[in-house]
């Protein structure tokens, strides 16, 4: 696909679809002046999944109004209009959009300094300030559709007015943006924020906005899924520790938390000082690692916590358990010497991938690089990253990189799985980090007999617990495998006469230490089935009196794949103990 840049030149274009929606956000913001005129306009980005454009109008929009701007955007591509490029003085520009009552765009260009060659890009009868690039005509961008309309505080600052945010998408062909559209269909039936309801495992509450409640249910699966957790890392050589909630602010100034991240921070005061609940779990960890002295002959040391912290995200970006409040991080902080960089890598990578092997996940793997809000030195930096890089390259691992994303205090690797539909989530990351042993002064004495400062690796796989049960949730879409299943089996009686044998079974279940409900309600034995069906239980046992006569056998039924026939108690019993035991359905 040919782009054209903001000096009017026509190349090949590096990233064709995003060149391809950031236009389509043009004409996005073009239909609207088109239809209503007074709007302000502020920006239009392409995003990796379609693109945006926030604006300022009087009542703002909503989802009826998408179809009236979709159909005013087709006629726009249809038009097949040219774009073409022109530039202003910081002067010009300034006026320019003065004149055209687009404030927010003056602000913008009051941003940029004074000897800035502002760009713009014109189609028809629109002109919005970019740098471009764009494709050449609209015509080229008839495959989009408007997804939905959020809000969003200008330049992020919940101080700034809120504007409205219409969301879209845009590709090459109509087939592919079917493709995504059932994908985005599909996405909807798995929102585990319905699924969760329905299955009773979490619940959010107006006295807590951000903050999860899990149900029973939802406990049985979290405990589950940790037990699996403290199984795979007692494996790999991790010692679990705990540290404090709450900790004096000096430790966070000493961290460099308070510095990069105050705002992100929960504050009290206790005995007239400042202290912060732990939005990280590293600092903690570093007093640990402090309570006694250390050889080289004790490093690596793996310290693995299962820590509940705290983070100020904005009201407007919470969203089920994806985006909380609170949450539990499966964190875990190694200390090495600067030999063991390599062969903790690819322990550590090795432990991610058989926990995401697991769940039936694949992975991408990104390095992210130094940001511009970091600490630390040049050279650190540089040992940091090409540490990373070695590691990925022993390992024969494929990677990105994703230019400075990383951590404030070293680079990361970021693990982005691939669930059941087609989606990515970053869950597990590795930070390698030089500054915050130095900032601690945390030693280990090396084999010269000397004091040496201790190479620190954070990392997660999971990332956030709760983050990954809902990821979880929309995987299976509800339908978890045996081990993991908050209700592995449910026993449903037939009749009244039935029903001692369906407590005589449910006994044995639960003896053989298998999770089990006993539905004993005087209900048609069709609406039973059916709403074990809703609730995605594994297993349904259908205990009628000829079940009950033989006093030995149930009748199965599976989730996934119905009537099982009779089979012997024992039998069905051994089936699920070892599909528990193995972690396969």
């Amino acid at each position: 696909m040919k782009a054209l840049l903001n000096d009017g030149s026509v190349v090949e274009a590096e990233d064709a679809l995003a060149v391809l929606r950031h236009t389509t956000s043009h004409i996005l913001a073009q239909a609207v002046q088109r239809l209503y005129p007074d709007t302000k306009f502020a920006i239009g980005p392409s995003i990796s999944d379609g693109f945006y454009y926030d604006m300022d109008h009087e009542g703002g929009f909503t989802e009826d109004d998408l179809p009236a701007i979709e159909a005013e955007m087709r006629k726009i591509v249809k038009e097949n209009l040219k774009l073409e490029t022109f530039s202003m003085s910081r002067e010009e520009a300034i006026a320019f959009e003065e004149g055209r009552g687009q404030t927010y765009k003056v602000e913008l260009i009051r941003d940029l300094p004074e000897d800035a060659v502002i760009t713009f890009y014109k189609q028809g009868d629109f002109t919005d300030l970019c740098a471009g690039p764009h494709v050449l005509y609209t015509k080229q961008c008839k495959a989009f559709k408007l997804t939905s309309v959020a809000g969003a505080y200008w330049r992020g600052d919940e101080h700034n007015k809120m504007l409205t945010r219409i969301y879209g998408t845009a590709f090459e062909t109509k087939e592919d943006l079917d493709a995504y559209l059932a994908m985005l269909e599909e996405a909807k039936k798995r929102d585990h924020r319905k699924i969760g309801k329905d299955l009773k495992l979490f619940m959010f509450a107006e006295e807590g906005p951000g903050f999860p409640f899990f149900l029973p249910r939802g406990m049985v699966l979290k405990n589950t899924l940790m037990e699996y957790w403290r199984e795979v890392h007692k494996a790999f050589g991790y010692d679990e520790i705990s540290t404090p909630l709450i900790m004096n602010q000096s430790l966070w100034l000493q961290s460099g938390h308070w510095d990069h991240y105050k705002d992100n921070m929960y504050t009290t005061t206790i005995d007239d000082q400042p202290f912060c609940i732990k939005p990280m779990n590293c600092p903690g960890s570093i007093l640990v690692y402090k309570n006694e002295p250390h050889s080289y002959r004790d490093l690596p040391l793996r310290y693995a916590e299962v820590g509940i912290v705290h983070r100020h995200e904005r009201s407007g970006t919470l969203h089920g358990l994806m985006r909380v409040r609170c949450f539990t991080q499966d964190d875990a902080h190694l200390y090495i010497t600067p030999e063991q960089i390599e062969d903790t890598i690819e322990d550590v990578v090795k432990i991610i991938d058989t926990i995401y092997t697991q769940f039936g996940f694949k992975y991408k793997i990104e390095l992210s690089t130094r940001p511009e809000d970091s600490m630390g030195s040049d050279e650190d930096w540089e040992n940091a990253t090409n540490g990373l890089k070695f590691a990925l390259e022993k390992l024969g691992r494929k990677y990105e990189i994703n230019e400075g994303d990383g951590a404030f205090y070293g680079p990361k690797i970021d693990f982005h799985l691939v669930d059941a539909i087609g989606r990515t989530w970053q869950c597990g990351t590795i930070q390698l980090d030089f500054q915050m042993p130095q900032r601690f002064g945390i030693e280990y004495t090396g084999a010269d007999g000397e004091k040496h400062t201790p190479i620190m690796i954070h990392r997660v796989a999971f990332g956030s617990i709760e983050r990954f049960i809902g990821i979880l949730i929309e995987h299976y879409a509800g339908k978890f495998p045996v081990w993991l299943a908050p209700v592995q089996v449910k026993v449903l009686s037939v009749s009244e006469k039935s029903r001692e044998y369906a407590a005589k079974v449910t006994a044995q279940l639960e003896e053989a230490g298998i999770r089990v409900e006993n539905d004993a309600r005087d209900e048609k034995i069709g609406y039973k089935i059916r709403e074990a069906q809703l609730e995605r239980v594994p297993y349904m046992l259908v205990i009628g009196e000829k079940e009950a006569e033989s006093g030995d056998s149930v009748a199965v039924r599976s989730r996934d794949s119905g009537d099982q026939g009779v089979v012997k108690t024992a039998d069905f019993i051994a089936k699920v103990v070892k599909q528990t035991k193995d972690r396969k359905d």
